[in-house]
């Protein structure tokens, strides 16, 4: 049980990072700027995703999110 917990908090903290660069590439308002933060977010998807943190697929499914919103910002 002990080592659930301990698994338990690091996951969570795991995501929770994800989630506020996810938050944090959103506010952007160029491509450029945009661009730059899309790399280090595809490699922490890929992270969280090799450690079972979360399925595979929302990890494809939310890079793939995350590329079209940069694609559609203006330069």
């Amino acid at each position: 049980m002990k080592t659930a917990a301990v698994a338990n908090q690091c996951n969570r903290a795991k995501k929770s990072e994800m989630r506020n660069f996810i938050k944090d590439l959103k506010s952007c308002k160029t491509k450029a700027e945009a661009e730059k933060k899309l790399h280090q977010i595809i490699s922490i998807i890929d992270k969280v995703s090799r450690d079972k943190v979360i399925h595979k697929n929302k990890a494809a499914r939310d890079k793939s999110r995350l590329m079209t919103f940069v694609n559609t910002l203006s330069n």
